[in-house]
């Protein structure tokens, strides 16, 4: 008890001192955007630490932007994923705000080279190439593949493209309308022949009873 009691006094003078050195420093208002080294891009979200000050941090905005109040002489730390972290320091200045422009640099890895197989290694891959049948030739390859079993087959099975579907809704259109027309025809009378030949039977019926009602 008789050592925490010096240990506390020694930290509060430290913390003390700290607080008036830092109180004794100047403030300004810094203000900035984060952007790409070359294309000049803005790195949104880019998260600002002040490692000066208790490791206080701010996020940027989706277009780099920031602006903090910080002391002159803190030493701020920019990260974001994707990009090398670059520390600065706030340099001093006559007013009371500085503008800073952040240039960031993309961390670039570059992956070796893959070559994709369709087998998953190389004991599938020879048992493949061992049972590859190379007796026949491209023309009789050619003819089983078009023939009408295999048509047949793939029609089953891959869908109809636009122009397919496009030609089928042309001619269910056209037979809709010929039926249409057809059944329009039949209906109206004056467009029938079997009609138009019972018309003239009843006509000619009744000019033959009129002829003989006029003899008596």
């Amino acid at each position: 008890m008789k050592l925490l009691i010096p240990i506390l006094l020694v930290l509060s003078v430290f913390f003390e001192s700290s607080t008036l050195k830092a109180q004794e420093r100047k403030i300004v208002q810094y203000s900035g955007i984060v952007t790409t080294v070359g294309s000049g891009l803005p790195v949104g979200y880019a998260t600002v630490t002040n490692l000066s000050f208790r490791n206080e941090a701010i996020a940027a905005n989706n277009e780099g932007y920031f602006s903090f109040v910080a002391h002159v002489g803190d030493t701020l730390r920019f990260s974001s994923v994707g990009f090398d972290p670059l520390i600065v320091t706030v340099p001093e200045v006559a007013g009371d705000k500085y503008t800073a422009s952040i240039v960031m640099q993309n961390l670039v890895t570059e992956l070796p080279m893959v070559t994709p197989y369709p087998w998953a290694s190389i004991e599938e891959f020879n048992i493949a190439f061992m049972n590859l049948d190379v007796s026949e030739d491209h023309i009789v390859r050619a003819k089983r593949t078009l023939s009408n079993e295999s048509l047949s087959a793939m029609a089953a099975v891959v869908p109809r493209d636009g122009n397919e579907m496009r030609s089928i809704n042309n001619a269910q259109s056209f037979n809709t309308m010929n039926n249409k027309v057809i059944n329009q025809r039949y209906a109206n009378p004056l467009l029938n022949p079997f009609a138009w030949g019972s018309l003239i039977q009843q006509i000619t019926k009744g000019s033959q009873s009129r002829s003989k009602s006029s003899r008596y």
